[in-house]
């Protein structure tokens, strides 16, 4: 028999279900007194009793209407971090630039999108540095009207954490070697 459009089965389901549940009771919570610097914490199933400090209310300061909110102390607003290594000592770009340092390998990045010269500039850092070379040349392109997204973001791809080990500094190469659209790339020694 069907009652208010149920079948038989879901009444004798809900039954079932009515039958195991309890109503919750509500535990009174203790009132706190304005000047209690402390509160006694009772935690089921472990003995004893836990302590925990109670913050001092932070006192309100009075505001008015188009005044300006100052910061109060703890944290301080700064611009966001640039994602690029340090550059290259001066002393060792000048002597990689004039090639008393040899440039070791070059890579070319023109014609790739962002992905595919993003995997190819870190598989290339890391092999060069598997093959001890101290000093490699990037080559990015200079883009429409030298904005371009490879020259952006080479620099933050060699800030990849995973390089931390590998990439002492990265600076803009001399003009002869390709001047803004070019990166010198110092690598650390192996260990």
């Amino acid at each position: 028999m069907a009652r208010f459009g149920f079948k038989a089965e879901d009444l004798r389901l809900w039954a079932l279900v009515t039958a195991t549940v309890r109503p919750h009771k509500p535990t009174r919570t203790p009132e706190l007194k304005e000047d209690a610097k402390t509160e006694t914490v009772r935690i089921a199933d472990m003995p004893g009793e836990m302590t925990a400090a109670k913050p001092a209310p932070v006192p309100l300061t009075p505001f008015k209407l188009g005044q300006s909110l100052k910061p109060t102390g703890g944290f301080t607003i700064t611009r966001a971090a640039d994602y690029a290594p340090d550059p290259i000592e001066p002393k060792r770009k000048r002597r990689i630039s004039r090639e008393r340092d040899p440039i070791e390998a070059r890579l070319d990045l023109h014609g790739l999108n962002a992905f595919a010269a993003e995997a190819r500039l870190k598989a290339f850092v890391q092999q060069a540095y598997a093959n001890d070379y101290r000093a490699i040349l990037v080559i990015t392109g200079k883009g429409i009207s030298e904005t371009g997204i490879l020259k952006r973001f080479a620099p933050e791809w060699l800030a990849d954490p995973a390089l931390g080990h590998i990439v002492a500094g990265i600076s803009q190469a001399h003009a002869r070697h390709g001047g803004t659209g070019a990166l010198y790339v110092a690598l650390k020694r192996r260990s």
